[in-house]
């Protein structure tokens, strides 16, 4: 039996938009409303550069990342011909109210982060030689 975290209503989460969600630790999750008030969760992090799925733009079932248009299903996998996946987060949604499964969103993919970009990636790959 899970235990589910309460974190907004239904209608908190703008249509064909995204609500995130700050955990303890690892980065925050993203809860996406599609056109039909289905909903999916996936880490807001692109598995392609890192970009913040929660600024994307929702398609149906899938989510458009800001940065380089990746689209990811609600199962976290990338479209083809793109490769990749971010994880996913169960939920539910009871009485106009959405949950998601507290155990999973303390202990699941905790210790992703975003990939360093810029100035920065060239220092940090120079000093690790």
């Amino acid at each position: 039996m899970s235990d589910w975290i309460h974190i907004c209503q239904l209608n908190d989460i703008p249509p064909l938009g995204a609500r995130r969600v700050a955990r303890a630790s690892g980065m925050d999750v993203a809860i996406f409303r599609d056109e039909t008030d289905g909903l999916f969760a996936l880490l807001d992090r692109c598995p392609h550069k890192g970009g913040p799925l929660s600024q994307g733009i929702v398609l149906g079932n899938r989510v458009a990342c800001p940065l380089h248009n990746w689209t990811i299903g609600c199962d976290g996998q990338a479209a083809a011909p793109d490769e990749g996946c971010t994880p996913s987060f169960r939920l539910k949604v009871e009485d106009g109210q959405v949950y998601l499964d507290a155990q999973e969103l303390a202990t699941h993919a905790t210790t992703q982060t975003r990939p360093i970009a810029g100035p920065a990636s060239h220092r940090a790959a120079c000093t690790a030689s």
